[in-house]
């Protein structure tokens, strides 16, 4: 990420007062875009804020940056933070048939965290083909996993499940099957996530009318953690030309709520390295029941970048870093183009994490897979003091 002008603060306060440095600043990158990034500034001297005048702070600009891979062959990865302070983390395993969790106090902790099997698929019926981009959710005090599974006689008859556990400890803990999410109609349904808002939760999933049409978002409330009610509704459909390469597909909702916005990331088009993230969002007061309340941006958020050599990123999830100061995007991506067959089998997609920005406006975002800055960014705070 190339920096192309900063905006270096000046700040008024009065004599023997204190300056209330920012702990975020301005900055516009090559690229046009304007985000907010964090500041350090260096100490001074108390004498300095004593006498009228100006001085200057030295400070630097300061990027969250993770080894990446964290995970490999982790695809559709969901990190939890949880208030135990551990981070909880699953995704899809390799051969379709089971459920991993692993738990690390920090996130790069995670990529040597022992991994445990906590359930593994049906030997035949339904949910012993395809496990699927499993979740971890916190509920009420119990341990929910929304995963998608098919059917050995018919694997691509595809449903949302969910399991439930009690223990404080779910990587110990007993998981309870809690059965299907059963949906308004029956068809190819995955990537189910939930979320609470104003006292209310809600699930968002992905379905197709029938295992031929394309894949929608749909939204609807819930009564308890395995269970919607009062119908479902259509919030997205691939729309535009960047959400039907190869196939026509809208998948892997996941919810960020900040700055007054429900902001809903997804993913689009086939698997591939045509596979790309868009953005929905709706105001945190309108009825996110309504598809009005909702606005796509017209354009992906987030695509395969050639120059860091990452490939289809996507099925995010989001989290936070220990200090709960900076927001992250967790997202798969392959490190090569070129798939031999169906990209569903090619394993390599590898979990990653960045920190994920904001706009003035309040807006996400994304940057580029794989980002970094180029070479260190220094910062430069004018105090004016004055007199009383």
């Amino acid at each position: 990420m190339r920096i192309k002008s900063i905006k270096h603060p000046t700040l008024l306060v009065k004599k023997g007062g204190w300056p209330n440095l920012p702990a975020k600043v301005e900055v516009e990158l090559e690229s046009g875009e304007n985000i907010l990034v964090h500041a350090t500034w260096e100490e001074f001297d108390n004498e300095k804020v004593q006498k009228e005048g100006s001085f200057e702070v030295k400070g630097k600009v300061n990027l969250k940056t993770f080894t990446n891979p964290l995970i490999e062959q982790r695809a559709d990865p969901f990190l939890y933070k949880h208030s135990d302070g551990y981070y909880y983390f699953t995704g899809s395993f390799p051969e379709y048939d089971r459920i991993v969790l692993r738990r690390a106090k920090t996130i790069e902790g995670l990529r040597e965290a022992e991994e445990r099997v906590i359930w593994k698929r049906h030997l035949s019926g339904i949910m012993s083909e395809h496990i699927w981009a499993p979740e971890i959710h916190y509920i009420g005090g119990k341990w929910y996993i929304y995963y998608a599974a098919g059917d050995k006689d018919d694997v691509w008859a595809i449903r949302p499940y969910v399991l439930e556990c009690e223990d404080e400890n779910p990587l110990i803990g007993e998981w309870v099957e809690k059965g299907q999410i059963n949906t308004d109609f029956q068809s190819f349904s995955l990537d189910a996530t939930t979320f609470e808002h104003d006292g209310k939760r809600y699930l968002i999933w992905a379905q197709k009318v029938d295992r031929e049409t394309i894949s929608n978002l749909y939204i609807a409330e819930m009564s308890n953690p395995w269970t919607i009610t009062g119908g479902q509704r259509m919030l997205s459909t691939p729309e535009f030309e960047w959400e039907q390469q190869g196939f026509y597909v809208n998948e892997g909702p996941a919810v960020l709520k900040r700055n007054g916005k429900v902001f809903i990331a997804f993913s689009a088009s086939a698997t591939d390295d045509r596979y790309a993230m868009g953005l929905l969002s709706a105001d945190d007061t309108s009825d996110l029941l309504d598809k009005n309340s909702w606005t796509k941006i017209r354009e992906p958020v987030f695509v395969s970048d050639e120059e860091t050599e990452e490939y289809g990123p996507g099925h995010n999830s989001f989290s936070v870093s220990e200090d709960g100061k900076t927001d992250l995007l967790v997202y798969h991506s392959r490190s090569y183009k070129k798939i031999e067959g169906n990209p569903l089998y090619d394993h390599n997609r590898h979990t990653r994490v960045q920190e994920l920005f904001w706009k003035k406006d309040g807006t996400p975002y994304f940057g580029f897979p794989g980002q970094r800055w180029e070479g260190e960014v220094s910062l430069t705070a004018t105090i004016e003091v004055k007199g009383d």
